[in-house]
């Protein structure tokens, strides 16, 4: 088979349809009915807040990313782990091949700690390469990956890695055997104007655009990541990116 004339679609998850149990069933019933080959990229950062909180962790957040700490980095390991478990168990019930994957597997997907200039993050870490051969081989069994957002770097050592990060850096691997579309999934109609009103939502989203209403400060900050990783990812070689929720139009990312 052609692999660059078949058709792949990376959806990644995150926010309230992680958050709550009944949203998340009703997204993995949607996700299963999607054709075709795909992969499942989740995120899980506000169960991590949730569970830091309880445990009377402090967290830090800088433009929707997250400062991770020894403690910290204890938490996300527990939850992603976790929730990559119960994710694959509920896939698996309803019929999908699915299977966890981490960037800590066989390095699947490997970082490097990042820079603590300007700013110190922590245990975070910045993508270096993602292993297409190991995504391929799942893929080519008839298997679903399920990546939960981890990687580590030459010396094994986990780090916290963003989501949207690892959703990007996935689909513009897979682009290079395949057409790829990057749907990026979460509990608002698209882009919103106002965060609190569905109806600012902006059908089209083009960078120009972008790097205006972020220098308005237009942009909610949880969205910056989301939408960095976006405009990377069409620049990269992916055939489509949408943001929005599943069964809806959502926000169409342009780079012109």
């Amino acid at each position: 088979m052609d692999k660059t004339s078949s058709t792949i679609t990376v959806v990644k998850i995150g926010g309230h349809v992680i958050d709550d149990e009944a949203a998340l069933n009703e997204f993995l019933k949607k996700f299963a009915l999607i054709p075709g080959l795909k992969v499942l990229v989740h995120g899980g950062g506000k169960v991590a807040t949730t569970k830091a909180k309880q445990l009377g962790i402090p967290q830090t957040m800088i433009e929707g990313r997250r400062v991770t700490d020894v403690e910290t980095l204890k938490i996300i390991v527990e939850v992603y782990r976790a929730l990559n478990q119960k994710i694959v168990a509920i896939l698996q019930s309803l019929g999908v091949s699915a299977t966890g994957v981490s960037g800590t597997d066989s390095e699947t997907i490997c970082s490097r700690k990042r820079s603590i200039i300007p700013i110190d993050y922590g245990f975070v870490g910045d993508i270096e390469s993602v292993s297409l051969a190991r995504f391929e081989k799942l893929i080519d069994e008839g298997f679903i990956p399920v990546v939960a957002p981890l990687t580590q770097d030459v010396n094994s050592q986990v780090l916290n890695t963003n989501a949207d990060s690892i959703a990007t850096a996935v689909a513009v691997a897979l682009s290079k055997k395949y057409k790829t579309s990057l749907f990026y999934v979460f509990e608002k109609k698209g882009v919103l104007l106002d965060v609190s009103d569905e109806s600012s939502y902006i059908p089209e989203l083009n960078f120009n655009l972008y790097q205006q209403l972020r220098a308005e400060k237009k942009i909610f900050e949880g969205m910056i990541p989301k939408l960095d990783n976006s405009f990377l990812s069409i620049r990269s070689g992916v055939s489509e990116v949408l943001i929005g929720k599943v069964g809806e139009a959502g926000t169409r990312i342009v780079y012109e």
